[in-house]
C-alpha cells in the first residue's frame, strides 16, 4: 500500500506494536499517546502547542486529502510528538495546497507512521487510559518498546514555559502572521484588518493558538503577549483592561509562577478570561485542585452544556487534565459541563470579574457555538470601564 515508504513501529508502553509505514521525518519520538475524533484540522492539530510531547492519532480514517499551506498553522512551529494514521491518500487536492502532507511532515521534521489499524489503538487507550508510546523508523520493537517505556508520563510535566514565547509582542492583526508567499505568488486570504482597539489585552503564552489572538483583536483589542513567567507587577505596568490566560500543555500544578500571577491578578479585581490550560491554572489560583483524566478529550464534536442557558454546544477539546469539581471553593461556580462524561468544563468567580472554559472557543466546531466567551469578555471589560470611570 505504501510502496514508497520505509517501515516503521509504534509501540505502547504495555508492549503493544502496530507496524506500518514511516511517512515523515526518519527517527524515533516518544510521548503520550492520544486519539483526536476530528475529521478534518490536521494541521493545527500538529500546529497546537498544547500537543507538546504527546504522539496523536487521528480516528478520522483518511487525512491528508487536502495536503498542506501555509495559512493553517496556529503557531510558529509544530508541537505535536508524532502523528498516527490510518491512510494517507496517494493524491492531495485544494486550491490552497502548497505540498502534501507527507512531504510537510519531513520538512518540518515529525516522525509519523500510516497504515495501522486506529481503530484498535483507540479502542486500547479507551479501556487502559492514554498510555505512553514511541513511533520509530525501521523493525526495531524492542527499541520502541523500551523507548515507549522511558517516557516519564506527563503527571507532573511543566511545559507551558517550555512553548512558550520568550519576549512579548504585540497582536494587533486579525491576519495570519509569518506565513505569507514571496511577492508574485499565492498570498494569504481569509482574514479580516482587525478594527480600531478599544481595549488593551494582555495575554498570557502557555501556549497560545493563533486564532485566539484574531477572535480577541475581531473584537477591538489590541493584545499584548506576554511569556508564560511574567509576573503579575509586569502585567500590571502595561495597564491592561483585561488579561487572558491561553491554553497550553502539560500538568497545571507545577506552574506555580503562573498561579501566583494569576492570584495577584485577581486580587486587582482585573477582567479574566482563561481557555483550557488557562482555565485550569485560574481554578488553582482560586483554590481548587485538578486532576488527571483517564485519557482525556481531544476532537472538534463534543457536546458541553451552558448551566446557566441550558443550551448544548459543540465545541473543540485538547486536554488531558481537568479541574476537580468536588474542590471547587464558595467564590467559584461552574458554568459549563461535558455531556460526554460530565467532568467540569467551566467556571466563573463569584467575587471578581473572571470565568475560563477548558474547550477551546476559537476552534469552531459548531462552527461559532463557544463564540460568545470572547463577547462575555468583552463585555466584563466594559463594565470594569464604566466603574472605574
Amino acid at each position: 500500500m505504501y510502496p514508497d515508504f520505509p517501515p516503521a513501529i509504534l509501540a505502547l508502553a504495555d508492549g503493544s506494536l502496530f507496524r506500518g509505514h514511516a511517512i515523515g521525518a526518519d527517527g524515533r519520538v516518544g510521548g503520550e499517546v492520544v486519539f483526536n475524533t476530528a475529521m478534518t484540522g490536521y494541521q493545527e492539530i500538529l500546529t497546537d502547542p498544547s500537543y507538546c510531547r504527546q504522539i496523536v492519532t487521528l480516528t478520522y480514517p483518511h487525512i491528508g486529502n487536502t495536503g498542506c499551506n501555509d495559512e493553517d498553522f496556529e503557531s510558529a512551529a509544530n508541537h505535536a510528538a508524532g502523528l498516527v494514521i490510518r491512510d494517507l491518500p496517494a493524491r492531495a487536492q485544494n486550491w490552497r495546497k502548497r505540498e502534501d502532507l507527507s512531504s510537510y511532515l519531513r520538512r518540518h521534521g515529525v516522525v509519523a507512521i500510516a497504515g495501522i489499524d486506529t481503530r484498535r489503538l483507540t479502542r486500547l487507550l479507551r479501556e487502559k487510559g492514554a498510555q505512553a508510546g514511541c513511533i520509530l523508523t525501521g523493525d526495531d520493537a524492542q527499541a520502541a518498546i523500551a523507548e515507549a517505556r522511558a517516557f516519564p508520563g506527563l503527571a507532573g510535566m511543566d511545559l507551558a514555559k517550555v512553548v512558550s514565547v520568550d519576549a512579548p509582542y504585540e497582536w494587533n492583526s486579525c491576519a495570519a502572521a509569518g506565513h505569507g508567499a514571496s511577492a508574485g505568488e499565492w498570498t494569504l486570504t481569509g482574514y479580516q484588518a482587525a478594527p480600531a482597539a478599544a481595549f488593551h489585552v494582555v495575554a498570557y503564552d502557555y501556549g497560545v493558538k493563533r486564532n485566539i489572538l484574531r477572535m480577541l483583536a475581531q473584537r477591538g483589542c489590541r493584545v499584548t503577549v506576554v511569556p508564560a513567567q511574567t509576573p503579575a507587577a509586569e502585567v500590571l505596568a502595561l495597564s491592561p483592561d483585561g488579561v487572558f490566560l491561553s491554553n497550553g500543555p502539560g500538568d497545571p500544578e507545577p506552574c506555580d509562577y503562573a498561579i501566583a500571577a494569576i492570584r495577584e491578578l485577581l486580587a486587582r479585581r482585573l477582567p479574566v478570561y482563561g481557555i483550557c490550560l488557562g482555565h485550569q491554572l485560574l481554578a488553582l489560583a482560586s483554590g481548587a485542585r485538578t486532576l488527571k483524566m483517564k485519557f482525556g478529550h481531544h476532537g472538534a464534536n463534543h457536546p458541553v452544556k451552558d448551566l446557566d442557558t441550558k443550551q448544548v454546544l459543540i465545541t473543540s477539546q485538547n486536554h488531558g487534565f481537568a479541574v476537580d469539581p468536588a474542590t471547587l471553593p464558595a467564590n467559584l461556580r461552574p458554568t459549563h459541563v461535558s455531556l460526554f462524561d460530565g467532568s467540569l468544563q467551566g467556571v466563573a468567580r463569584t467575587d471578581v470579574p473572571a470565568f475560563s472554559f477548558q474547550g477551546h472557543p476559537e476552534a469552531s466546531p459548531g462552527p461559532h457555538d463557544m463564540a460568545y466567551l470572547f463577547d462575555r469578555f468583552i463585555k466584563l471589560m466594559q463594565d470594569n470601564k464604566a466603574t472605574n470611570a
